[in-house]
């Protein structure tokens, strides 16, 4: 069995049955003729093995950055085993605007399409042109366009039709020339003259100082999405509650954050059976004090339970839950 603490953030000590590393395309292609995996797995920071692994994990190391350029678009195709922040990190050394407000956030470049990766105002679904896959049907390289991708908050086609279908390979990405900063989320609209380099420096020292580094507290990200209600649910919270933030969608739904659900109800700062939800971000859960898959399946439970209860809300995980043979659903 291999020790999989260290292949996911949250770090907890399970092992799995086996693990293969793709590194290259002829790899993809030969290991496709043998099986196919139960879990492709890039970094591991969205993901969670609450208790030891029996089906087959396959590693995303494929790597490679090209640029290039027109008068109007930086275009950018990148290998999905790429680490996400060492990206925005480069496009932010060269000048290259856009990925800024999407500094520090953990995983690969082939996980942000999954996700649809946002933060700050932001999401990738904005700047990705097209993807390209290894589709596990018929055993070939496919490309598909953003528009068919059906970009959602935190959703997108891969979760769904293409769900254990595709293996991304190649993310390609057009960011504009001249485009508008987006600095009015939060901490951000305190920027005075922002830049490319304001923002992410920005961004950097506000994660830094809200969420747990993952490599001291074992942690994956945010554990729930922030949920996107109708304007009549909305508005019946609000008159208990009329300081609840909130970010219009549409003229008929509204996102609320999912971290206020949580720290009204006193949950930011408790322990239950070593896991805690951290104290200065009640969106993240951690590995406090050697907890358990079985723990955090747990806690996670009471906290949506008492959301429910509150707020009449159903959250939803934006983590990828793993048992023994299959996903979890709380």
């Amino acid at each position: 069995m291999i020790s999989l603490s260290a292949l996911h953030t949250f770090g907890f000590n399970t092992f799995a049955k086996s693990v293969k590393r793709v590194d290259s395309l002829s790899t993809l292609y030969a290991l496709a003729q043998q099986n196919i995996p139960n879990v492709i797995l890039g970094e591991g920071s969205n993901t969670v093995f609450t208790e030891d692994y029996y089906g087959v994990i396959w590693q995303n190391c494929l790597s490679g950055i090209t640029f290039t350029e027109d008068s109007d678009f930086h275009y950018i195709t990148v290998a999905s085993g790429e680490n996400w922040h060492q990206l925005v990190s480069k496009c932010v050394s060269l000048s290259i605007g856009g990925f800024e407000n999407l500094a520090l956030i953990p995983g690969t470049v082939g996980a942000a399409p999954i996700q649809n990766i946002g933060a700050y105002g932001v999401e990738i679904s904005s700047f990705i042109s097209e993807v390209e896959y290894f589709d596990f049907q018929d055993k070939t390289l496919k490309t598909i366009n953003a528009y068919n991708c059906q970009f959602g908050y935190r959703d997108s086609i891969f979760k769904h039709e293409l769900r254990d279908v595709a293996f991304i390979t190649k993310v390609m990405f057009s960011l504009p020339k001249r485009y508008e900063f987006v600095t009015h989320y939060g901490e951000l609209s305190e920027l005075e003259n922002p830049s490319i380099d304001s923002i992410y420096e920005a961004v950097i020292r506000v994660r830094k100082n809200k969420l747990p580094d993952p490599h001291q507290v074992g942690n994956a990200g945010s554990f729930f999405k922030n949920p996107v209600v109708p304007l009549e649910v909305f508005e019946s919270i609000q008159i208990q509650f009329p300081d609840i933030p909130h970010y219009p969608i549409s003229d008929k739904y509204i996102k609320i954050p999912a971290a206020w659900l949580i720290d009204t109800l006193g949950f930011k700062g408790t322990i239950e059976d070593g896991i805690q939800c951290h104290p200065q971000q009640a969106l993240v859960l951690t590995n406090y004090n050697n907890g358990t898959g079985r723990s955090l399946l747990n806690f996670a439970n009471i906290i949506k339970s008492a959301v429910k209860a509150q707020f009449g809300i159903v959250l939803e995980h934006e983590v990828q839950l793993l048992g023994q043979t299959e996903r979890i659903v709380l």
